[in-house]
């Protein structure tokens, strides 16, 4: 059970954002596993069985326990009967005790509709409010243009463009965006694979 964080449960105009629960690791494991999600980070794993999306939804709640806040799951807060569940996932995870990383994934019938920003706005508000100290960071590749947008409109400037260690596309390039300037010591661990 996630202890009670004031950002554990907040809503945006149009979606619920709260710390995961056993009962959405079917809504989670359907984004996971759809290839369109995934197509637009190449450095991230398809679910194949519904244990690891078990597996990310204990961490998840592990770092909702360890840092008072965490990746949400996002519903609609007034569905229909064809939108009700998981709408995505997303917020801030704080990354060696030195960062927050704001991440976000939506299932693609909800593209294009505003929810992503509404949902990384408030994900880099509540960080600001768990540990101001901290900057908050997003780590894009430079072809994912609606990303960068988002990112962009939660607040976030772009502090570093380079090469993408570790990806397997040749020439893909990495952006990190910030709310601040960076640490160069953050920078580095942030541009490596």
């Amino acid at each position: 059970m996630t202890p009670a964080s004031p950002v554990s449960r907040t809503s945006t105009p149009r979606l619920v954002l709260r710390p995961p629960e056993p009962a959405d690791r079917a809504g989670v494991f359907a984004l996971y596993a759809d290839p369109r999600v995934l197509a637009r980070d190449p450095l991230l794993t398809r679910h194949t069985d519904e244990a690891q999306t078990a597996r990310m939804i204990d961490a998840w709640s592990a770092a909702w326990q360890r840092d008072g806040m965490g990746t949400w799951v996002a519903t609609l807060r007034d569905p229909d009967d064809d939108d009700a569940g998981v709408v995505g996932i997303g917020g801030c995870s704080i990354v060696q005790g030195s960062w927050w990383n704001l991440g976000f994934r939506l299932a693609p019938r909800h593209w294009g509709r505003g929810c992503a920003r509404e949902l990384a706005a408030a994900a880099v508000a509540a960080a600001r409010l768990v540990r101001p100290d901290l900057p908050v960071t997003a780590r894009l590749l430079e072809t994912n243009v609606p990303s960068r947008r988002t990112v962009e409109g939660a607040g976030l400037q772009l502090r570093w463009r380079g090469p993408d260690a570790g990806n397997p596309g040749p020439g893909a390039v990495r952006l990190v965006h910030a709310d601040r300037e960076l640490p160069s010591s953050v920078l580095e661990l942030l541009t490596r694979a």
